[in-house]
């Protein structure tokens, strides 16, 4: 120890939190822990570690000044400086906080890492991957005491907590809602202005900002016993319970999705649902003239408690697919005015066990009822076995968190709290009860009949001590004579049910000699040893089995037979009910922390005999643990923090339970297994889980031993070499990038399974040396991994042991070479399947939708590790191409137009939202231009020598009047010199071309694709924008320069090429380095003289006399390639030429010292560069642009559904090339990750400027975090510089009820088009071929959406079959629409549709079985009207939200739920023709059809 002068400094002067010069304390060194106090304060003794020395005065040590306030050391005083030893410090667990970002597991293990060894104290923000995972230090605690600093070493558990989470909150609208609690407040009142009030505060409080979803859900049953008793309308969505009744279960969504930074104005939304809840519910199916069967509301027990959770379940295990960047962790809270006693299916509570439990799901459960007397919480199993007359089963979950909400409202007259809640008055009170209830006194047994603790002591007995203690004549005798109904050994074996809990083994026949014990009760009177108590169940033979105990009562927890029976649970003594440990039982106890007894503590829970000074402080704060905890503190934050006061499973009755139990068992109550339940035990909120829910620790401490590894699982393994592997992959790569090193792949193995949901299993010391053995409760954890050395090989080998439910991986590294030894059950859990039917509500909704959910268990042993491995081993090479199956994290996003002129008129107020106009053709020229600079730049990532150049044209602002015109080859800039300067402001910069810095004339070249070329009339911008917003982005085609400089244009003019040339003189005038086509850079994977195919043809646009439109530019760039002249760049002569951003390079050039030849390899290099082909735009059908039409289509401004001719090929999309390609994609471009990180791109092959364009990033070996900074670089960069807005996008966008991957709480808006006010007596569009007429109905649904703004999508067919479905986003990208297309057609293309027409179409009673989203449409309307087949009413849209566009997002704030619900209603007033809109534009179309139609007349009369 050594006293030094302290100072403080700030971040500016040194980022270390302790500076100091090593040279005034001799002892001292880098890495040293040092303890620094003030001797006279009794303040927190402050832990800092030395990173580095630094220069400072002599006897001067410099601490962090923020540090050293909390800390209450004062500058310029004399601190005590002493070295500690590390581990007299250590922490036993470690709370680490986050928020608004993505943490995945893997970063989670690798940041671990990174803290050990390291010094933390109360608040310390941790920073890791260069910044992009950001945390603070919440709670510490060492030696069963909170504690203010410490070290984290190898054995320190992490518990990560988030504070930015998927939060779902289900109120169970049970008929305890509307009941009033001892203090006269109706349950609903305290659930929402008591619970949910305190909770949201504290989340203010806290910072959190969690994604809220909210749900109000209820079960209504039917007083009914048959089903014809229902009306039809009623029959679809009803269900039946064990007992026969039929019943609805019912959702109300009431919040969606949404972050608010202050939640409370959600309570008064909360509040007027309650009050119309009820009545809404029970008379949903009331109609005039119509008999329903009486509705009641079901009590909290019968309720639809598990449904709710799998509903959550449903959506959280498909994390993976819509990977928000903005939230970590998952947590289910169901508030019930119940007390945690619930009546449920066995097979449903499996499910729901498996899945919560693998998924790593929190499920939180918070009862505003009162306590009960028994534990809790209860499930109670429906006793199908009507039949037998069995006592009932009931379940503990340990897998569910408890917590009770109590008021702090005091009665006056008494200071007595109830724990039950006074059954209400009956009628027959003071009545006697009929006789005919009551047991004849000849079948009444008697409490003091049988010695019932004796009675299941002989149960766990051998058949041998049976024989000797029970007589078996004598006990049939008895039973027989004193019960009713009893099962005889002939009828047993027919009789087996499943059981309850998985975790509980059973004796069976085949293997009873080496299963481990079931449920033990160990007796009161004269207990069984775990080593006699194994003997007894594991030496009976089978013979035996059946006839042990003989002809005992069925008082097993199952009702099983007597040999698969268990001991009755007992809710109100469960203390003396121990199950055997399993992997699951320790799957989440890491999150709790030790107490002073050395056990695992749950904070929330209170023994009632403490006094007020044991609530006030921390039980066991005396410990002699002295340098870093925190007694009485000047620190007001620190002395708060460390006085909150830690739950009673200290007392001295928990500790008993490691020392009575046996080490293999833990007790069933309870989530850690370890505290044991008393009726004095009173249970509060868990705040800090509903607060900042931990995330699935990333470590656990079971292992099965070495006898139940060899009879209950079975092992494999396989050895990985990978150098070997990366020796013949490597070289595959068009890119070379350098392999992964074993280690490497090692770490990236582990990181995977913890990914997937594995944990890393902390063995203790003496495991290590021998490799076997049960993990023990209590036991003191030592290292994750096991190092052994060999004397033959001197090798050192790492092991990591994990595991997921009851699968555990061993994998171990020896040199080079990396073993995986997977031991996986040899009786595997069955699969379930269990089909639920449910009515929802979801918000802007009208109705209470029918839906389906499939609630599965997940088979994690199916899971293709050793695929994934190679995968590594390869990195990510083509061979191991991504599956499903591999659950790989992706991102969908849509690029659309920037901005919108309509867009700003609607948020400046403008009445009506129908204002959009079709896109001319400047604005899908700037797309184009803004899509190509994308790909090349942003995700090509392509780098061209900056020359300086003038921007160039955009070829709308040429000739705002009248037709576009090929110029004569002179340069004529008099027609854009007033806007020069504009342009040369808000145009992007110009494409670089290397050697390409030639002043070239103005020529006006048109559009690529077969209509858009052709010369035709540019309009001015749309909606009246003005002119520097369409010239704000230059043309990608038009990508020469121009300058006024007019001698070196007559020049360039001189040297054109003429209409003659051959291929060859072209050749030779691309190969020009001044005034060639412009090649691409050198790169290690392009050829020599590589070039983008646009460019080239653009090119011979401008530099080729005799070509004027783009279609002979490609024709000619064709013609060479089929020569031989020209070569994609891969070196696959077959590749044909496609116009976009293809690269495609010169065959014949000289070799010179710097040639590179091609790869030759077309998929390799498929993986490596992104090509996108581009085509015209559709422009809804009707193929050339409204304001770019030739005066001689005089069908021109018609609206395509009136139209003489309409496309059916536009109807059914496009199939003629491969929809979407994947390829290799660079995750971390800043170097920031500890690791080698890649993914993968997911891209589709065909860019249309007026449809949405869809990407999709994939991974599995990147960190979330540097995904995320990925993307928002991008979304950045293509809003700055391409003009364009990067969406986000769900995978399933309409969220629709019949999808498996959908969320079961979500659901699109179905809005009807009322077409009857349009219909003649003929019906619509009878002026045209009947068969038309479905497609033409489709086409009008099409303008209208066209109207309110929205841009076709590309949908992917499913099993190869045509789409039926048009889908469409908003240009904002907030909104999808869907709207049903006729049924499919013969691919072809017909140019009128009275010549070539097929028959199918709708039929008011098709027999075929339609489509999920027609079926949605038809249900929705079904049962509401009398025409329930009216084809007429299928007649509207799917309206749906994407909930995926975030504040992150968000290009313009402006665009909110105020203007998303604005867009809706006005579109739902537009389709209900109100205020006549509708008719009005069906008129003016009509309109403008007749004013076409005498037109034509009139030219043709001409």
């Amino acid at each position: 120890m050594k006293q030094f002068r302290l100072v403080v400094h700030q971040k500016a002067f040194s980022s270390e939190d302790v500076v100091m010069n090593l040279c005034y304390y001799e002892h001292a060194k880098e890495g040293d822990t040092v303890e620094i106090y003030d001797a006279e304060e009794n303040n927190p003794r402050l832990l800092l570690q030395i990173k580095e020395a630094q220069t400072v005065a002599k006897d001067t040590i410099s601490v962090e000044q923020t540090i050293a306030n909390a800390f209450g050391l004062r500058p310029f005083q004399q601190v005590n400086v002493e070295i500690v030893n590390p581990a007299d410090v250590a922490l036993d667990s470690i709370e680490l906080t986050f928020k608004d970002q993505y943490m995945g597991r893997s970063e989670m293990w690798r940041l671990k890492n990174s803290l050990t060894n390291t010094c933390v104290y109360i608040n310390k923000k941790i920073e890791f991957c260069g910044g992009t995972v950001r945390c603070q230090v919440y709670e510490m605690w060492s030696v069963g005491d909170r504690v203010a600093c410490g070290v984290i070493t190898d054995d320190t558990k992490v518990v990560f907590r988030s504070s930015t989470s998927m939060v779902y909150l289900f109120l169970q609208m049970s008929s305890e809602m509307w009941q009033f609690d001892i203090h006269g407040d109706l349950y609903f009142e305290k659930a929402v202005n008591g619970f949910l009030a305190d909770l949201f505060t504290k989340w203010k409080k806290n910072g959190s900002n969690h994604e809220v979803t909210i749900v109000l859900f209820s079960r209504t049953f039917y007083e009914a016993k048959y089903l014809e008793e229902f009306p039809l309308h009623m029959r679809e969505c009803l269900q039946k319970d064990y007992k026969g009744r039929y019943y609805e279960d019912f959702y109300r969504v009431a919040v969606q999705n949404e972050r608010y930074d202050d939640c409370s104005g959600i309570l008064e939304q909360l509040r007027r649902l309650f009050s119309e809840y009820l009545k809404m519910v029970l008379d949903y199916h009331s109609r005039p003239g119509l008999k329903i069967p009486a509705a009641t509301n079901s009590t909290a027990a019968q309720g639809n408690f598990l449904e709710v959770l799998n509903m959550s379940l449903n959506v959280f295990e498909k994390h993976y697919l819509d990977r928000s960047f903005d939230r970590t962790g998952q947590l289910s809270v169901v508030v019930t005015p119940g007390v945690g006693v619930f009546e449920v299916d066995r097979e449903l509570t499996n499910i729901t066990k498996q899945r919560i439990i693998d998924n790593g799901v929190g499920s939180d459960l918070v009862c505003v009822g009162e306590q009960p007397l028994h534990a809790v919480p209860l499930l109670k199993f429906h006793n199908k076995d009507t039949y037998l007359n069995v006592p009932d089963d009931y379940s503990m979950p340990h897998w569910i968190n408890l917590s009770f909400y109590s008021t702090n409202k005091k009665v006056a007259y008494s200071n007595f709290i109830p724990r039950i809640k006074i059954p209400p008055m009956t009628e027959c009170r003071g009545k006697e009860l009929p006789k005919a209830n009551l047991r004849p006194d000849e079948e009444y047994i008697h409490n003091t009949f049988f010695d019932y603790d004796a009675y299941d002591a002989q149960v766990f007995l051998s058949p041998a001590h049976l024989a000797h203690e029970i007589g078996y004549s004598k006990s049939t005798s008895r039973y027989k004579r004193t019960s009713g109904k009893l099962l005889d050994p002939k009828d047993i074996k027919g009789q087996r049910r499943k059981m309850s809990d998985p975790d509980i083994q059973h004796v069976s026949s085949d293997s009873s000699s080496q299963r481990s014990q079931p449920i033990a009760i160990p007796p009161a009177a004269s207990p069984v040893s775990p080593h006699e108590a194994e003997k007894t169940w594991t030496g009976c033979g089978a013979n035996d089995r059946e006839l042990s105990p003989p002809m005992r009562m069925v008082v097993g927890s199952e009702g099983s037979p007597p040999l698969e029976s268990r001991a009755l649970i007992n809710p109100f003594d469960p203390s003396h009910v121990t199950i055997k440990l399993t992997s699951n039982r320790r799957r989440w106890t890491h999150i709790f922390p030790k107490g002073p007894t050395g056990m695992l503590i749950q904070q929330h829970h209170y023994q009632a005999a403490q006094t007020y000074a044991d609530l006030k402080y921390p039980v066991g704060a005396s410990s002699e643990k002295a340098p870093v905890l925190a007694r009485s503190l000047s620190s007001a934050a620190l002395q708060e923090y460390c006085k909150k006061r830690i739950g009673a499973s200290a007392n001295s009755q928990s500790s008993n339970v490691s020392t009575k139990n046996p080490k293999s068992l833990t007790l069933l109550w309870g989530a850690t297994g370890e505290q044991e339940w008393t009726p004095a035990l009173t249970t509060g909120v868990d705040w800090k889980s509903l607060t900042i829910p931990a995330c699935l620790p990333i470590t656990t401490d079971y292992f099965p031993d070495k006898r139940a590894l060899q009879i209950d699982y079975v092992v494999s393994l396989y050895h990985l070499l990978p150098d070997d592997v990366n020796a013949d992959y490597a070289q595959k790569r068009a890119i070379y990038k350098k392999p992964l090193t074993t280690p490497e792949v090692f770490v990236e193995l582990i990181s995977q399974r913890l990914a997937q949901g594995f944990q890393l299993i902390m063995l203790p010391a003496g495991m290590e040396k021998n490799g076997n053995g049960m993990l023990q409760n209590g036991s003191n954890t030592g290292s994750l991994v096991r190092k052994r050395t060999t004397n033959a090989e001197a090798e050192q080998t790492k092991t990591y042991f994990l595991s997921i439910g009851r699968l555990f991986h061993k994998i171990s590294l020896t040199g080079n070479s990396i073993t995986v030894t997977r031991y996986r059950p040899r009786h595997p859990y069955p699969g379930f399947n269990y089909q639920y039917r449910y009515r929802f509500h979801a918000p802007l909704h009208d109705t209470y939708e029918e839906s389906y959910a499939t609630f599965t268990t997940e088979k994690l042993e199916h899971y293709n590790w050793n695929y994934l491995d190679h995968y590594i081993c390869t990195r990510g090479d083509t061979d191991f191409v991504f599956v499903d199956a591999l659950k790989y994290w992706r991102f969908r996003i849509y690029l659309l137009p920037l901005n919108n002129a309509a867009t700003k008129r609607i948020i400046d107020g403008n009445k009506h939202c129908d204002i959009y106009a079709i896109p001319s053709a400047t604005d899908h020229q700037q797309m184009v231009d803004g899509f190509m600079k994308f790909i090349e730049t942003i995700v090509n990532k392509f780098k061209r020598p900056g020359i300086s150049k003038k921007p160039r044209m955009s070829l709308s602002v040429a000739s705002q009047h009248g037709p576009l015109i090929i110029q004569p080859r002179r340069n004529s800039m008099s027609a854009v010199s007033s806007m020069q300067s504009n342009m040369q402001q808000c145009s992007s910069p110009m494409r670089e071309r290397l050697g390409s810095n030639h002043r070239m004339q103005d020529r006006h070249r048109p559009r690529s694709g077969s209509k858009v070329m052709e010369r035709g009339r540019v309009s001015p911008a749309v909606d009246g924008a003005n002119v520097s917003t369409s010239t704000a982005a230059s043309s990608y085609l038009d990508s020469q320069m121009h300058d006024g400089n007019t001698e070196d244009s007559s020049v360039n003019q001189e040297a054109l090429l003429k209409s003659t040339a051959t291929h060859e003189d072209i050749l030779e005038a691309m190969k020009h380095p001044v005034s060639g086509v412009g090649f691409l850079t050198t790169h290690q994977s392009l050829p020599s003289a590589t070039f983008v195919s646009a460019d080239a043809a653009n090119w011979l646009l401008t530099n080729m006399e005799g070509v004027d439109v783009l279609e002979q530019a490609v024709q000619i760039l064709i013609s060479m390639q089929k020569e031989g002249l020209i070569c994609h760049a891969s070196g696959e002569f077959a590749k044909p030429f496609l116009f976009g951003f293809y690269l495609y390079y010169i065959v014949n050039i000289d070799k010179d010292d710097n040639y590179c030849k091609p790869l030759e390899d077309l998929q390799s290099f498929e993986n490596e560069w992104v090509e996108i082909e581009v085509r015209p735009p559709m422009n809804w059908g009707m193929g050339v642009a409204p304001s770019a039409a030739g005066v001689d289509d005089v069908e021109r401004g018609v609206p395509h559904f009136l139209r003489e001719d309409i496309d059916i090929a536009y109807l059914q999309g496009e199939l003629d090339a491969p929809i979407f390609k994947r390829t290799h994609l660079e995750i971390d471009v800043n170097t920031k990750s500890d690791r080698v990180e890649w993914g993968h791109a997911r891209y589709q092959t065909v860019f249309r400027p007026d449809q949405a364009y869809e990407l999709v990033v994939e991974w599995l070996t990147a960190s979330g975090s540097i995904v995320a900074e990925l993307l928002s670089g991008w979304g950045r960069k293509a809003q700055q510089s391409c003009g364009l807005q990067m969406v986000p996008i769900p995978h399933d966008p309409l969220a629709l009820p019949y999808s498996n991957k959908s969320d079961p709480l979500r659901g699109p808006i179905f809005v009807p088009l009322n077409t009857r006010c349009l219909e003649s007596k003929d019906g619509l569009f009878k002026e045209f071929r009947e068969d038309s007429q479905m497609d033409r109905l489709f086409l009008f649904q099409e303008a209208i959406v066209a109207k309110f703004g929205f841009i076709p999508c590309l949908m992917e067919p499913q099993n190869t079959a045509v789409a039926q479905e048009h889908q469409y986003i908003h240009c904002t990208g907030t909104v999808f629409i869907l709207v049903t297309s006729p049924a499919p057609k013969p691919r072809h293309r017909c140019m009128s549709i009275s010549k070539q027409r097929s028959t199918g179409r709708y039929s008011e009673h098709a027999d075929v079985v339609p489509s999920p989203h027609e079926a949605y449409i038809t249900r929705h309307v079904s049962g509401k009207n009398k025409d329930d087949y009216d084809n007429t009413r299928r007649k509207g849209f799917l309206w749906s939200w994407n909930h995926m566009v975030s504040r992150r997002w968000r290009t313009n704030v402006v665009v909110d739920n105020n203007f998303q619900t604005k867009l809706l209603r006005d579109f739902r007033e537009f389709c209900a023709n109100r205020d006549d809109r509708l008719r009005t534009y069906w008129e003016a179309s009509w309109l403008t059809k007749e004013m076409a139609s005498t037109m034509s007349k009139g030219l043709t009369l001409s």
